[in-house]
């Protein structure tokens, strides 16, 4: 049996929801918080399916709300959103507008409903996260450190980079335990350091903001990390073929793989050399590289097995 959805909309700011009924074509306003938001999805009935912005940690707790509540939901990238609502000839942009526009879309696109939220999974994106703002900091204090010759400047900066460092590794223990105590992340982690290239940061950042990994097709994955070309053709022109869009934090730890992958392994190394000779772009060969090693790691997961 066919199931009709009735697309809800709701448009997500840190204090308060705005959301879009299309059946009874009325707006209402929610408490951006856990009781509020339990209501709410307590009180939507059992077709409903909520379209929402992806926002960051602000729309986490309605997610969770709607996950307890069985009600499915997608998060839609906020351009992806203005766009739509530009070619309806909506200019003006409210939040009551934006609520009833995401109502629209799944109503004209009817998407596939977004995975529910794994606490385990939750934990290890947030432990992920923070241990990645500790590093950039790290870094900056590095350039800092470049930047002075002064004694007493220099002596904090390094003070700085110590204890820096103790919080690193003190997260990164904290990660490792965490993924130990998830058998399923734990299998995981542990076929995808099989794969040359694939250290512990790296298999750890895969697994926080990669959750689609093993469940979709090689095309979709290489899209989701920033990593397919896209043509730039018009006419009789053809244009120069670039990636764009994507997760950047997942494009950047696959390009750094990519390199170790090429060192460390002869069949990357003899695609790298093959793609570099042909396109006379080492980083366009490396940029390959990484799309490979993606498709690659998304089978192994898929599939259960280890690199062979």
């Amino acid at each position: 049996m066919t199931i009709h959805h009735t697309y809800v909309g709701c448009d997500i700011a840190k204090a308060v929801i705005d959301v879009f009924d299309p059946l009874s074509r009325r707006f209402s306003r929610v408490a951006n918080e856990a009781a509020a938001l339990a209501r709410f999805a307590a009180g939507l009935a059992p077709n409903s399916f909520v379209v929402l912005e992806a926002t960051g940690h602000h729309d986490r707790a309605l997610r969770q709300a709607l996950a307890k509540a069985g009600i499915a939901c997608v998060r839609i990238n906020p351009m992806t959103v203005r766009r739509f609502a530009q070619a309806r000839g909506h200019l003006a942009k409210t939040d009551r507008i934006d609520a009833r526009i995401l109502s629209e879309m799944g109503a004209m696109f009817c998407p596939d409903a977004d995975t529910p939220p794994c606490p385990g999974r939750e934990r290890l994106v947030a432990l992920a996260r923070r241990r990645d703002q500790l590093v950039a900091a790290r870094a900056l204090e590095l350039r800092h450190r470049d930047e002075t010759t002064d004694i007493t400047v220099l002596a904090d900066i390094e003070a700085a980079i110590v204890g820096l460092s103790q919080r690193i590794s003190a997260l990164e223990a904290e990660i490792a335990s965490h993924i130990e105590t998830l058998d399923e992340l734990a299998e995981q982690a542990e076929r995808l350091t099989s794969a040359p290239g694939i250290g512990k940061v790296t298999a750890i950042t895969l697994l926080a903001h990669m959750p689609e990994l093993g469940t979709i097709s090689p095309k979709a994955i290489a899209s989701l990390a920033g990593l397919a070309p896209c043509n730039n053709d018009s006419g009789t022109r053809t244009g120069r073929r670039s990636i764009r869009g994507g997760r950047p934090r997942l494009r950047r730890a696959l390009y750094m793989a990519a390199l170790g992958a090429i060192r460390a392994n002869q069949r990357f190394k003899a695609f790298y050399q093959a793609i570099a000779q042909r396109s006379g772009s080492k980083k366009c060969a490396i940029i390959a590289v990484a799309r490979k090693l993606i498709t690659i790691l998304n089978a192994m997961i898929r599939d259960q097995k280890h690199f062979a």
